[in-house]
């Protein structure tokens, strides 16, 4: 039996968020990869709630993947305020991290999308972290339409039982909805954004203790000021989004 027929789903911006927990994300993915039925796992953020509530097709989208992790404190913060609350922050990075850490040579992982080299880093490292895992494909690759053959014909030699897509929202999202029937060995696939990045050591995360304390916008905006118009989103359209929502 999944998850699924025992946790609830909280609504933000008409986008369903599952109330999970960092565990029983990697015990259903897990589950997922033996199971008969291939599953799309997204991780809905501030950012791409906003980009939902202004996108019809991405917000469709959320509403019909198999599972949504909430990928930001905003999210949590948000539950609070509808007095729904979510179980705890679930990142893409920590899931993907602990997922390949309890990986052995029965389920194989591709990395699909970042820049050059980036997702060939990130597969040293996983190793590293679990000499068990089988990178079964790295390939930067982009979600452009005349890209996608020689893809999926990659993806499909290799075999994979979990595919993971860094193409940043809502990019990801729309290639894994679009293809992911065309990937049969493939029972997992999940948009991961920048996850890859921070694997491979090629971006830096924020402190652990600015995590802690929700302040990981606060690194990124200092570290990479050209993210402003994203940081802005994330910390000042959506809560205003939000509560003026729920009046």
């Amino acid at each position: 039996m999944y998850y699924r027929f025992v946790l609830d789903r909280v609504f933000i911006l008409g986008v369903p968020v599952d109330k999970v927990s960092s565990a029983q994300v990697c015990d259903l993915i897990l589950q997922f990869t033996s199971g008969s039925q291939q599953k799309h796992i997204a991780t809905p953020n501030s950012e791409m709630l906003v980009e939902a509530s202004k996108n019809k097709a991405f917000k469709d989208l959320l509403n019909r993947t198999d599972l949504n992790i909430p990928d930001s404190a905003g999210l949590i913060l948000a539950s609070k305020f509808i007095k729904n609350p979510l179980i705890e922050r679930v990142t893409g990075v920590d899931t993907v991290k602990k997922t390949c850490s309890k990986l052995d040579s029965k389920n194989s992982v591709f990395l699909l999308g970042a820049g050059s080299g980036v997702a060939e880093k990130a597969a040293e490292n996983l190793k590293k972290d679990n000499p068990e895992i089988v990178i079964a494909g790295t390939y930067s690759g982009s979600p452009k339409p005349e890209d996608s053959e020689e893809i999926i014909n990659r993806i499909n030699e290799c075999k994979p039982s979990i595919l993971l897509v860094a193409y940043g929202a809502p990019a990801q999202e729309f290639w894994i909805d679009k293809y992911l029937n065309k990937m049969p060995s493939v029972r997992v696939a999940m948009g991961i954004g920048g996850t890859l990045d921070f694997i491979a050591g090629t971006v830096k995360r924020a402190p652990k203790i600015m995590r802690v304390l929700n302040l990981e916008w606060l690194f990124r905006l200092i570290t990479q000021p050209w993210r402003f118009k994203r940081v802005w989103k994330a910390v000042v359209v959506f809560p205003f989004k939000v509560l003026t929502k729920s009046k």
